[in-house]
């Protein structure tokens, strides 16, 4: 920390890739400033528009200053013994029948102390979600790929030769991956991105390829076809894979043209694709989370990693498919697991009103939800919304009086990214980061830790968990770190000890050792009748999720047509336009966008239901093809007037 003695080191725990690395001052009121730390190897001195956005979150003043009870339609501040008295009383009627507990959690904090109410609802043997409302396709497509999530290390696209972006908006979704892309360009590399448009890869871009949404698997087929025929797939590489013979005749069935009308690509989109490919010298391959967001979501990934491995740009420097490994990866969390005692039934994420309805299943009695704003977040907004209403007792933590919140019983304030100590790791790159407490929260606000530690004593029997130092320490026994506690206090941050290059020598995570080619290409349904343009609810660049504060929203939401497109002859400036799809309508403002293809509506999401927006609630409750993964952009909508 040369040249900064008046300055600390803390970390971003936002649900970003980047986990950022910051260096805080405060001025002489105390509030702080913040700036990525320019020693840390892909921080590297700056941070994006959430930090500051983030800022303004903390001193709000919509924040929930206490716990609040719903008295009817009206809501009353009480204080925390009654708050936590309240939920004791109420978890403790239940503790015979646990089942009827659901735990909701999220990660809007990605910090360790963050998944400390996990521990405590799996101690008690509450029932939880499986699946994602992120990237539960794409996850399990890696690890029936390759057997495993493994990422190499991210700076190794400075020795790429090329890279192919397949749907990241790196410019909103992770910033120091568009920096490694513009230094890789500037060391030479040639950069080709696919994506239906409305992002902002132009300027990062060498090529550009505009795709139908939800076809990528399309377009990796067939430049993979034209690979085999010109003789280009060694077939000491195909030695490394299982269900080669298969593959090939999955992906023969279909000629080229049919391929390209699939996608939407002409046959020199083709030609360009399978030019970076195909040359000399290694192809990295990054894999955006939005093509898996699809109803074959898995398989656009599993596609697209055949097309790196037969490429021959797999496990080689400088190469490799590139998507999330997992966040916590680096560190030991086996703790949060109590074993036998862990939950007794699981709901989807993304069906969660359809599986909480379901009369088949353990009624639910009690929902405790922590780090999500589900409601607003999760498909068929409304159902989730009609699902809470049904349950007797739901506590939500939030700082603010969000959709979720609002159909709670009782919110619990919550303390703040730089308002409490805790640990996180990253799902870009290697390094585990301490983020330090940098300022005081509200007076009346309380960590996650907290708050179930202080509800598992007034338990009978008690519901005892590792105090925060104890968690934080344990966190940091993992075998990939070298460093304790105290170490990483002072220092800021360490790397894990991984391989550089994933799946080096083409030894895959397998009982095999080989990998899996996949052996099903689906065809993409029509559109149903009366809705014919695509749904996408793409990420905004200021704000996390929903974390948008109150006064940011807009009287109504913006969506984004192509100036191609149809909708344009049934819109004029008389009247309001609604977007509308089988579950319902919102009102929108629409604005041309160039480059958009023409089949698309854009809205970037996050907005809430009860302040205008909230476009879930247009969105129907469909899983992807593996993962239990949140198939948002399987909707199909239309733009009309009011008549």
């Amino acid at each position: 920390m040369d040249g900064h003695q008046n300055a600390s080191y803390t970390a971003c725990t936002m649900d970003c890739p980047d986990s950022c690395a910051l260096l805080v001052e405060l001025d002489r009121s105390g509030n702080p400033r913040l700036k990525g730390a320019p020693d840390h190897p892909i921080t590297a001195g700056f941070a994006c528009n959430k930090i500051n956005s983030h800022l303004q979150r903390l001193q709000s003043p919509a924040r929930i200053q206490t716990p609040m009870i719903r008295r009817g339609k009206n809501w009353k501040a009480i204080c925390w013994e009654e708050a936590l008295a309240l939920c004791a009383e109420k978890i403790q009627a239940l503790r015979k029948t646990p089942g009827a507990i659901l735990h909701l959690h999220g990660q809007g904090g990605k910090g360790v102390l963050r998944q400390t109410p996990t521990l405590f609802f799996r101690k008690l043997g509450s029932s939880r979600t499986h699946g994602s409302l992120c990237d539960a396709a794409g996850y399990m497509a890696y690890i029936k790929d390759f057997g495993s999530r493994c990422n190499s290390d991210i700076q190794l696209l400075l020795e790429s030769d090329r890279i192919v972006n397949w749907g990241k908006d790196p410019l909103r979704s992770s910033v120091h991956t568009a920096l490694l892309i513009r230094r890789a360009r500037r060391r030479g590399a040639r950069v080709l991105s696919i994506s239906p448009g409305g992002d902002f890869n132009r300027s990062l871009s060498d090529d550009t390829i505009r795709i139908r949404p939800g076809t990528d698997r399309f377009l990796a087929a067939a430049v993979t076809k034209r690979l085999f025929s010109a003789g280009q797939v060694p077939a000491s590489l195909l030695e490394r894979a299982r269900h080669v013979k298969s593959f090939v005749q999955t992906i023969g069935a279909y000629g080229e043209d049919r391929l390209c009308d699939l996608s939407g690509v002409s046959s020199s989109d083709i030609e360009t694709l399978s030019e970076y490919y195909a040359a000399p010298g290694p192809t990295a391959t990054l894999v955006g989370a939005g093509l898996q967001r699809y109803r074959y979501g898995g398989e656009n990934v599993r596609f697209i990693n055949a097309l790196a491995f037969c490429s021959g740009n797999v496990g080689r420097p400088g190469g490799g498919s590139y998507f999330h490994h997992h966040a916590f990866r680096n560190l030991d969390l086996s703790w949060l697991d109590p074993g036998a005692s862990g939950s007794q039934h699981t709901l989807r994420k993304p069906m969660i009103a359809q599986d909480g309805a379901d009369r088949t299943r353990p009624p639910v009695r009690m929902i405790w939800v922590n780090g999500t704003n589900i409601v607003n977040q999760a498909p068929d907004s409304r159902g989730v919304r009609q699902f809470f209403q049904s349950v007797d007792f739901k506590v939500v933590v939030d700082a603010f009086m969000t959709d979720t919140a609002r159909a709670a019983d009782l919110v619990l304030p919550c303390t703040l990214m730089l308002e409490q100590e805790d640990i996180v790791g990253s799902y870009l790159h290697e390094f585990v980061l301490y983020a330090a407490k940098v300022v005081d929260p509200p007076p009346e606000a309380r960590g996650d830790h907290w708050i179930v530690s202080e509800i598992g004593r007034r338990l009978d029997p008690p519901v005892m968990l590792p105090d925060a130092e104890s968690c934080l320490a344990r966190a940091l026994e993992a075998p990939v770190l070298d460093t304790d506690l105290n170490r990483l206090r002072q220092r800021g941050w360490v790397r894990a000890s991984r391989p550089a290059v994933a799946y080096e020598g083409l030894v895959f995570d397998h009982a095999d050792g080989r990998y899996a080619l996949p052996l099903v290409l689906h065809e993409e349904p029509a559109p149903p009748p009366g809705f014919p343009l695509r749904l996408l609810s793409l990420v905004r660049r200021d704000a996390m999720h929903s974390q948008l504060l109150p006064e940011s929203h807009p009287k109504f939401p913006t969506v984004w047509l192509s100036p191609e497109c149809p909708a344009w002859r049934e819109i004029d400036d008389d009247g309001p336009v609604w977007l509308v799809s089988p579950l319902g309508r919102l009102r929108v403002q629409p604005v041309s966008l160039a480059d958009l293809h023409p089949q698309v509506v854009l809205y970037r999401r996050g907005d809430w239901m009860g302040l205008g927006g909230g476009v879930n609630q247009l969105i129907d409750a469909v899983c992807t093809d593996m993962g239990s993964g949140a198939a948002y952009y399987e909707q199909y909508v239309r733009l009309e007037m009011s008549k």
